[in-house]
């Protein structure tokens, strides 16, 4: 609030006899104080940003041109003091800058990452490079559990997942199997979808999630949907039992505890999705390739519903991309091969067009009844 703002509310106040002159004094004492730290917000985590870049950047840049050059003593020294650094310099500001605190103990959890491998290659360690994910996802969950800070928690909740994927990969790389594929592709669109549509408690934390789910989730849907293709494509040999078990039990059942710390008694929307993810893999050879996006269109059909439901714009407007996108890999695979160049043509522009136009009048109406249903 702007400080002539603030003498008119207080005039107005204290003319009407809400506020005395003690209370209009110590309000305008706490408004000066703070001037400007609302305002000035964005640019200054966008300076940390870019600082904590440029400084991680520039120390790795500092220790590789040396690094050939220095013992492998020297070189792990050099590691544990670089990602002690970042820590105890961020323990140091904590109380004078809290925000420069948490920026520089994000940057010493990357660290960790680095730290990790270099250490692995100083050593010479037998080569397994999920273990190092590993590793760096428990650093970040401890350094989480100890700091409560939201970098921490981004860090474990992206390195935690792909210590899974990677060591799914390394038991499955002399495979060629569709499920191999699907189950891979599976888990972090259910693990996105967890992620993105979490209960919204007010802090940060829980914030950063959604926007992390709503980020993932169109890479992860894409995904998705290519393992959803013919098996010929992807490979034709089974999947051992064993195998089959496991991952498609860390697949849909990680996410489904996610979900379940997240939203509680109301996870059981992620419980149906995980069904149509299963379903949608036999919906092709079953049923046929047009009602595949019949499928998919059902999905983003009630990704929009949940989204009117619970008042959240951003699963409405999910829904709307989810089915946009739909109705083009309609039209290019089953439409517009069938069509001469100029009317395939014409019938883009159309779907474009006129697709395009009706989509967002519903996301609007519908955007505006959960604004309404929130109210």
């Amino acid at each position: 609030m702007a400080e002539h703002d603030v003498e008119r509310m207080l005039k107005r106040w204290s003319g009407a006899g809400v506020i005395d002159a003690e209370t209009a004094a110590r309000i305008r004492a706490f408004e000066l104080a703070n001037a400007g730290s609302h305002g000035l917000r964005w640019p200054i985590w966008l300076a940390l940003g870019f600082g904590a870049t440029a400084l991680a950047a520039g120390v790795l840049l500092l220790v590789s041109a040396h690094w050939d050059d220095i013992s492998p003593a020297s070189r792990f020294g050099l590691v544990l003091s670089l990602v002690a650094l970042f820590h105890v310099t961020g323990a140091f500001v904590v109380e004078r800058f809290p925000a420069m605190a948490t920026t520089l103990h994000g940057v010493g959890t990357i660290t960790l990452g680095a730290g990790i491998y270099l250490a692995g290659q100083i050593f010479n360690l037998d080569e397994h490079w999920p273990s190092a994910l590993m590793l760096w996802a428990f650093g970040a969950a401890l350094a989480w559990g100890i700091l409560r800070s939201w970098p921490q928690m981004l860090l474990t909740a992206l390195l935690a997942p792909a210590w899974l994927f990677g060591e799914w990969i390394v038991a499955t790389e002399r495979l060629s199997s569709a499920s191999t594929i699907r189950i891979a592709a599976s888990g972090p669109a259910l693990l996105a979808l967890a992620y993105f549509t979490a209960l919204e408690n007010g802090r940060i934390e829980r914030k950063a999630l959604i926007r992390l789910g709503g980020v993932a989730m169109p890479f992860a849907l894409f995904a998705l949907a290519m393992a959803g293709s013919d098996p010929w494509l992807i490979g034709s040999e089974s999947l051992p039992a064993v195998l089959s078990i496991v991952g498609w039990s860390v697949a849909v059942g990680v996410p489904l505890i996610v979900a379940g710390l997240l939203r509680g008694q109301q996870a059981w929307p992620v419980g149906l999705a995980a069904l149509w993810v299963v379903v949608l893999f036999g919906v092709r050879s079953a049923l046929g390739e047009t009602l595949m996006y019949v499928w998919w269109a059902i999905a983003a059909t009630a990704m929009a519903a949940w989204g009117v439901k619970e008042a959240r714009s951003e699963r409405i407007n999910m829904g709307a991309a989810i089915f946009g996108a739909t109705v083009l890999a309609f039209y290019f695979s089953q439409v517009m091969d069938k069509l001469g160049r100029s009317a395939s043509l014409i019938g883009l522009g159309l779907v474009f067009l006129a697709g395009g136009w009706l989509i967002e009048r519903v996301r609007r109406q519908l955007v505006l009844q959960a604004q309404g249903g929130a109210a």
